[in-house]
């Protein structure tokens, strides 16, 4: 048997199975979401408050449908907070499932605007409140109406109150006509009763009357946490998740593409299992929006990196929704002191990091909103004219005070404004794939004040390098223990500017080790260095080898009990190849080709049926060089 040399001084090192074990993403990970509260998005008829046809006249701002054009968001998917009906202005006390706000538009308005949208390649989802109604709708009105009424049992009702309060200590049990009803939230939100047959009939048929009859992509599901109660645990109930896994087997089987993220506001370990054993596709990350806003608050790049850490080795690949700040917090502007440079930062890390990101309207210009709800969903900044350009009459609520400077006009033409730091970045996420599907490993600097990650996918990666201190960063190294790429020498281009910044050269487990790329990154700012083009291998005499590629197998990870999988190169001039699979240990599998081609491109299967778990490589010889991949056989 030959021993594959270079290996033996390397069967010490681990590879992390949970961040290359699993590598399955779905369309939502190639989506940027922008949450609207159409209230305060625009308003076209005059009477304060938005509607969907502003939103029509809006999308050439939030997705234009050209790529090459750079006065729109790129934005690829849309959250409306709620559009039903509602007595209140938040809109999620509903008292019609199956309409629209008239505040908003109609039905049709709403019909167009999703059409119009989807034909730019938006997603749209909506919220869908299942945990509660208003005490106003038709349901609750006849449930409190007698206690023999069909509808009784839709809520939760007792003869008298039972006394105790909510999770936060608030009143959660509410007299209405000589008896109490349970609502989590507020007197005017009853609880509605899921464990009642003919209630959950009737949210799962409101479900499949939105994605089916209306079309939309799919729903972001409220306060999901608190569903059932068990006396007094009023969240992470297990009722609540057998009532999500049939919610799952329903909705897919409308649509197998919708998608469901949830709110659960509470830790990483409390919010897994939401989306695990089929349940719900994403839910938010509270925990890291939390991280990161801290880290870049304190200059520590350590807080952010140790919770993404934890969240990438807990969730499902790349399956959970990262944000910073949403309507129900203060805004992160604020939080970050009104500092324009370090909400850069913010921004440039969550659109960088694994996951699906959502966007809070109004973040990409700096709006600040604190304390009382409603100050949190002012109306957008548009410009600096008459009521920021949200209305031609009087706002429903009134305007910040800094909209003459914050707003959308104002930072669309500076090149250098927080605007543009979210539209650039939004744009590179949609053009590079190893930035919406790649994996992710963080590594390590010789500065401490960097946060430095490598996202790779097959033999592509966007090495990510944030400087978390108030002073210009240089001569820094920095490195990363593994990644998917391959073992080869690669292109380095700096993906803001375009400049090439040479090679850079992976080892045998992807790992890069004290890189200096030579840049200078500005105080709060990152770098964003894309590693790919033909590899070549790393040759003592410093040769290139001539003209040829490997491909990754696929699938990769590859499943025991599957009895194949394929490998492809390609080579420009007639030679004799070698292509050899070897184990951990380095220790000769099998030999795959070992003759003279012709210039071309050649498909090779590997009988992966005999082999163990583990790690195993390939390597592809030509005259003058070589090529490794590394591929991982699991059950």
């Amino acid at each position: 048997m030959k021993i594959f040399r270079p290996l033996l001084l390397l069967i010490t090192i681990v590879i992390s199975t949970s961040t290359f074990s699993q590598n399955q993403t779905h369309w939502w990970n190639d989506n940027v979401f922008y949450e609207i509260f159409v209230r305060s998005f625009y308003d076209s008829n005059g009477d304060g408050r938005g509607d969907f046809q502003g939103l029509i006249q809006k999308l050439d701002y939030l997705n234009d449908g050209d790529p090459n054009t750079d006065t729109d968001l790129g934005i690829t998917g849309i959250w409306f907070m709620p559009v039903n009906p509602s007595p209140s202005y938040h809109g999620y006390d509903v008292t019609d499932y199956r309409g629209i706000n008239p505040h908003f538009g109609t039905m049709n308005d709403f019909k167009q605007f999703v059409q119009l949208a989807q034909a730019r390649g938006i997603k749209i989802i909506i919220d869908l409140v299942m945990n509660h109604s208003s005490r106003q709708h038709p349901w609750f009105q006849q449930s409190a109406s007698s206690t023999s009424s069909p509808y009784r049992d839709w809520y939760i009702w007792r003869a008298t109150n039972p006394g105790y309060p909510g999770s936060w200590g608030q009143q959660v049990w509410h007299s209405y006509n000589s008896a109490f009803y349970f609502g989590m939230f507020w007197s005017g939100m009853p609880d509605l009763n899921m464990a009642n047959q003919a209630a959950k009939q009737e949210m799962f048929d409101i479900t499949a009357y939105w994605l089916d009859s209306i079309g939309v992509d799919g729903f972001r599901l409220d306060a999901i946490k608190h569903l059932f109660e068990d006396g007094q645990v009023m969240e992470h109930v297990p009722a609540t998740f057998t009532f999500l896994q049939e919610y799952n087997t329903f909705y897919k089987g409308v649509n197998p593409e919708a998608l469901t993220v949830g709110e659960v506001w509470s830790s990483t370990p409390q919010v897994v299992p939401y989306v695990t054993n089929n349940r719900l596709d994403l839910c938010f990350e509270f925990d890291l929006a939390s991280a990161i806003i801290t880290g870049v608050k304190n200059g520590t790049p350590t807080t952010v990196k140790s919770r993404m850490d934890i969240v990438n080795s807990s969730y499902p690949f790349l399956q959970y929704a990262t944000f910073l700040t949403n309507h129900d917090q203060d805004r992160v502007f604020g939080q970050l002191s009104n500092s324009i440079e370090k909400m850069k930062l913010a921004a440039s890390i969550y659109l960088t990091l694994p996951g699906v990101p959502f966007i809070y309207y109004g973040e990409e210009v700096g709006m600040v909103g604190f304390g009382a709800d409603e100050n949190k969903r002012r109306p957008m900044q548009w410009n600096a004219g008459t009521n920021a350009g949200f209305t031609t009459g009087t706002p429903w609520y009134p305007l910040f005070s800094d909209y003459s400077q914050n707003n959308v006009a104002v930072m669309q033409a500076n090149p250098n404004s927080l605007w543009n730091r979210y539209a650039s970045f939004i744009k590179i996420r949609n053009s590079e794939t190893s930035l919406r599907q790649g994996a992710y490993r963080s590594g390590t600097s010789s500065s401490a004040s960097v946060y430095n990650y490598i996202r790779s996918l097959n033999d592509e990666a966007v090495f990510v390098i944030h400087n978390f201190s108030a002073q210009p960063l240089s001569g820094y190294t920095i490195s990363v223990q593994g990644s998917r790429l391959g073992w080869a020498s690669y292109n380095a281009v700096n993906l803001l500017s375009g400049e090439s910044l040479g090679t850079i050269s992976a080892n045998w487990e992807g790992g890069i080790s004290n890189y200096s790329p030579g840049v200078t990154i500005e105080p709060y700012g990152t770098l964003l260095i894309k590693i790919g083009g033909t590899p070549s291998d790393l040759l003592e005499n410093g040769e290139l080898p001539d003209a040829f590629s490997l491909s990754q197998n696929f699938p990769n990870p590859v499943n025991s009990e599957i009895s194949s999988t394929s490998v492809s190169f390609s080579i420009d001039k007639r030679q004799h190849i070698n292509l050899t699979l070897y184990d951990l240990l380095g220790t000769e599998i099998a030999q795959l080709s070992n003759e003279i081609k012709e210039p071309g491109e050649y498909s090779v299967n590997i009988t992966t049926s005999g082999l163990s778990n583990g790690i195993y490589f390939y390597t592809l010889r030509g005259e003058k060089g070589s090529i490794t991949k590394k591929m991982i056989v699991v059950k």
